[in-house]
């Protein structure tokens, strides 16, 4: 991830506000979609602290929790996702979107905003409008697609009273960030790669969101996806874990 430096004058069409699972998750489908994406985030996502995750859906013997991190920013990069480092301090609601601020002096105006920050709603006070539930720790109030009493900010994750567990809060992204998209009034979406002739075969106009790929595309596809997961796993991933704040020594 680029660490962020002063920058006053950015724009992106979504600003997704938090680097854990839910927040790149739902900044994989708006970059999909060819929506100008930015993530912005602290790199201390609590999925960090995990010894290792076991009920991640397609990892049988499970998986280090840092290493999805890693590769689900690798995805997102991909994706054509912008990713930088920084605390977010204050979003300023505009008459055409928001205007997000760093600690870092940057500034940035957006049409949409994914809040994806746990349980930090600070970076929101000065938005009205906004429901804010407080039950020892602070949670956004929105409908069940993530939505929140704001047009144009949504929030995904525990931000959204969802459970902790890793595979809620990335389909919980995703089903964020295609709301998002439905709420754009883009074209129906799909996001599916398909064989040849899947559609056009049967008379049928590609879906906007699809791909048809032959044979030989698939194969190089499968075969790039073998190697590079194989990088990743060839050796013990060197990032160690993060313990609980309050275990950290001084």
């Amino acid at each position: 991830m680029v660490p962020s430096t002063a920058d006053t004058g950015s724009s992106a069409e979504v600003v997704v506000v938090g680097d854990g699972i839910a927040g790149l998750s739902a900044a994989m489908f708006t970059a999909r979609h060819d929506l100008g994406t930015l993530v912005l985030g602290d790199g201390e996502s609590i999925l960090r602290r995990n010894a290792h995750l076991e009920n991640y859906p397609g990892f049988p013997a499970g998986v280090n929790a840092r290493l999805l991190l890693e590769m689900m920013g690798e995805q997102a990069d991909r994706a054509g996702c912008d990713r930088r480092e920084a605390t977010v301090t204050h979003v300023e609601p505009l008459d055409d979107g928001f205007a997000v601020e760093t600690a870092f002096g940057d500034r940035y105006e957006t049409r949409y905003v994914i809040a994806a920050t746990r349980n930090a709603v600070g970076y929101l006070a000065d938005v009205d409008g906004l429901g804010v539930i407080d039950r020892g720790k602070t949670f956004l109030e929105t409908d069940e697609r993530g939505r929140t009493g704001v047009e144009g900010l949504y929030a995904a994750g525990r931000i959204a009273e969802k459970p902790y567990q890793a595979v809620v809060s990335a389909g919980h992204g995703a089903e964020v960030a295609v709301t998002l998209l439905e709420d754009d009034e883009a074209p129906f979406y799909h996001d599916w790669v398909t064989p040849e002739g899947y559609f056009t075969g049967r008379g049928r106009d590609l879906p906007p969101g699809c791909e048809e790929v032959d044979e030989e595309e698939r194969r190089r596809r499968e075969d790039e996806s073998r190697e590079v997961v194989g990088e990743y796993v060839a050796e013990r991933h060197p990032d160690d874990q993060q313990t609980h704040p309050s275990l950290r020594e001084e």
